[in-house]
């Protein structure tokens, strides 16, 4: 592949809805770019970018692949993303490091959950966006209806056709360019007259189109008012003006089928007209993470420091591929730049670009391209790799906090062995995926953005090596008191030799925050400050496993306020003895609760399915703290008990057909009603049992 300049390159996200057609669209780009001699289909599992096994099994695009095309002496950079909900992180990082966003929509289905959410991280990161409205050949594909659905899904925005369908559905065969007032047949390599019956309304949409590029530029809307009408080269400058807008409100429409390859090439051509060039937008660095943000202002060129952003890693039993955007400056194979995250020296070596899985060498990236190198030594998703003399870091994206978790159960100790290695290199690579070892409930955690999300990740893990079981966390409970309590524990022990003497007088109060406190009273010498000490240190074993039902007790103070001592067989274990039995008699003694997390949870759904989310909040003991409608989608908004929500991401998809999503952030802890107490405690008590058996 020969090099191109940053006025040559192209970076386009193609993001949207699960089923909307990327992948299919990536292929027919592809091959009608002559990049593959034949197209792939998903149901066949062959397709170019869908090339990882856990991809192909489950017909699903799970990574955001890199395809690089040569077209008109361009190089267009399509970054094929998941529209799945739980990869939608993939998703992001994609359009962080993208020019431009085509989002694609299904002409029958319509906007859906994941055009919304690929929409938002566009304006998040003040990307343009291109619309494709994709399968204009399947039964019940609708153009207008799609269009005006847009419309209605994103209020304050124009979404302005630069292109009309020739025919529809089984009978779609072509597109209607209104710029160039032509129409391209099929694939689009020529143009040939438009249809005598879409001549007029060829004429409307067009007047339409007009008069919403004029608006983006005053000396074009001065000239419209003039003469009424504006060129053709004109109506070309309005689009890309549109599209450099910081805040775009014109998005163009284009059309498209690509199982059939029809409107590819006029697509293609419209994303070299209109999408801008790479480096005309401000880049935002800091020092460190939580550093004020400074902005780097454009032009970004091949001139200044090398500067790249890691926005997504492939790991197979090959070893592992790092991708990047190089925003500044240019590199070369076997360059050194520093990790700017890490404060280490990285060797680049091989540089290439990537369709798919096949690997293209290159001997120089510039400014505003993407590339891929491999076997970095610790670099991941999220650093920045930048010349010596460039100490910032460019800032990753903000992903949602996970919403569903799974324990981990490590099959054999070599599994346990190799366990954190291997969770440690899949969260690297991915950051909406984290994992913990977890002091409170004993249990390692692996949590992400849903079931099938962490599925793919312990499959993964599997053919890494690691065996792995999972299960359902324990709900990380507390154990506090509710009102004061005292009590005296003797500890004595006679064996023949040196006994064991202790006597603890203590009591135990709610103390506010979540901490625990340990505080003396004794006076007069009653108990010596060494057996205080040894008092405390009984009292903190108990604190980790609880006493009513093995949590941890949070928000209690234990005050030691008399005892006894022998001078000869008082010691150190003895006192640590009767510090956990006074402990536990005072708590059992004071009022004892079970505290929960509770969870705000924010559920975004169709309106015809708030219903269904109000009632169901109510059946998981939630406390709906407001409503809203956003665009015809309905926002419930509820407190709720963690213990009810943990596969609340199964429940919402199976309610919502896979339209709703929600986001979830801890808030609090409260106490556990008495019923649902009584039971956990009881359950503790048989798990008791039955270890002890």
């Amino acid at each position: 592949m020969k090099e191109y300049t940053a006025e040559q390159i192209r970076n386009i996200a193609l993001v949207g809805h699960q089923g909307a057609g990327k992948t299919s669209l990536t292929e027919s780009l592809l091959f009608n770019t002559g990049a593959i001699t034949r197209m792939g289909k998903i149901e066949e599992r062959n397709t170019v970018t869908d090339f990882d096994e856990d991809e192909r099994s489950r017909t699903l695009s799970i990574y955001t692949a890199l395809v690089a095309l040569e077209y008109s002496n361009h190089k267009i950079n399509v970054l094929d993303a998941p529209g799945y909900i739980d990869f939608m992180g993939e998703a992001k990082n994609a359009v962080r490091v993208s020019d431009a966003v085509a989002l694609t929509v299904d002409a029958v289905s319509g906007p859906e959950v994941g055009t919304e959410l690929a929409f938002d991280y566009a304006k998040e990161f003040g990307l343009p966006v291109i619309v494709v409205i994709n399968k204009m050949d399947r039964e019940n594909s609708n153009f207008n209806n799609t269009l005006n659905a847009l419309r209605t899904r994103f209020p304050g925005y124009r979404f302005v056709p630069v292109m009309l369908p020739v025919g529809s559905q089984a009978d779609f065969k072509g597109v209607v360019n209104l710029v160039a007032q032509k129409a391209y047949l099929g694939v689009g390599k020529e143009a040939v007259a438009v249809p005598d019956d879409m001549v007029g309304d060829m004429e409307v949409a067009r007047l339409e189109l007009i008069e919403a590029v004029a608006e983006a530029d005053d000396a074009l809307m001065e000239k419209y008012f003039e003469t009424e009408t504006l060129s053709d080269d004109e109506i070309q400058l309005g689009l890309r003006a549109s599209l450099k807008a910081a805040s775009q409100s014109v998005i163009p429409v284009f059309i498209t089928s690509a199982t059939h390859s029809i409107g590819i090439l006029p697509l293609l051509d419209a994303v070299i007209a209109y999408v801008p060039a790479p480096g005309q937008r401000p880049l935002a660095v800091q020092d460190e993470p939580g550093a004020d943000v400074e902005l780097i202002k454009p032009p970004l060129t091949e001139n200044g420091p090398a500067v790249a952003y890691i926005f997504h890693s492939h790991t197979d039993k090959y070893g592992t591929l790092t991708f990047f955007r190089l925003y500044s400056g240019k590199i070369k194979p076997n360059d050194s730049l520093v990790n700017q995250n890490k404060g280490q020296e990285e060797r680049m070596g091989s540089l290439m670009t990537m369709r798919g899985d096949s690997q293209i060498p290159l001997d120089m990236l510039h400014a505003g391209d993407l590339g891929v190198v491999a076997k970095l030594r610790d670099t991941h998703t999220g650093h920045t790799l930048s010349s010596k003399d460039f100490k910032k870091q460019v800032i990753p994206p903000h992903f949602p906090m996970p919403i569903y978790a799974v324990a981990l159960h490590p099959r054999t100790q070599s599994d346990g062995a190799k366990m954190g290695e291997v969770m440690n290199g899949l969260t690297n690579a991915d950051p909406t995926l984290r994992w913990r070892q977890d002091p409170k409930i004993k249990q390692a955690i692996l949590e992400g953005m849903g079931g099938t999300h962490l599925d793919v990740a312990i499959k993964r893990s599997e053919r890494m090596g690691v065996g792995i079981d999972t299960t359902i966390p324990r709900v990380p409970y507390r154990e506090a008191v509710t009102r004061a309590a005292t009590a005296v524990y003797r500890h004595k022990k006679q064996t023949g030799g040196a006994g064991q003497f202790a006597e603890v007088h203590l009591r135990v109060e709610p103390f506010e925050g979540d901490e625990f406190e340990f505080t003396s009273e004794v006076v007069g010498g009653a108990i010596s400050q060494p057996f205080i000490g040894s008092t405390e240190k009984g009292v903190r074993q108990v604190l980790e496993n609880g006493v009513i039902a093995g949590y941890p007790v949070a928000g209690v103070r234990a005050v030691v306020y008399d005892g006894k001592m022998h001078p000869v067989d008082s010691k150190d274990i003895a006192f640590q003895s009767a510090g956990r039995g006074a402990f536990k008699e005072a708590f059992r003694d004071a009022g004892p609760v079970l505290l929960e997390p509770i969870v705000v949870v924010r559920v975004t759904v169709p309106e015809e399915n708030m219903g269904d989310i109000m009632g169901d909040m109510n059946t998981r003991r939630g406390r709906v703290l407001g409503m809203e409608t956003e665009a015809g989608r309905s926002i419930v908004t509820a407190e709720v008990p963690l213990a009810e929500v943990q596969r609340y991401s199964n429940d919402v998809r199976s309610m919502t057909a896979g339209r709703g999503v929600f986001t979830m952030e801890f808030s609090r802890y409260e106490r556990v009603p008495s019923n649902i107490q009584a039971e956990i405690i009881a359950k503790s008590d048989r798990t008791k049992d039955e270890d002890e058996e």
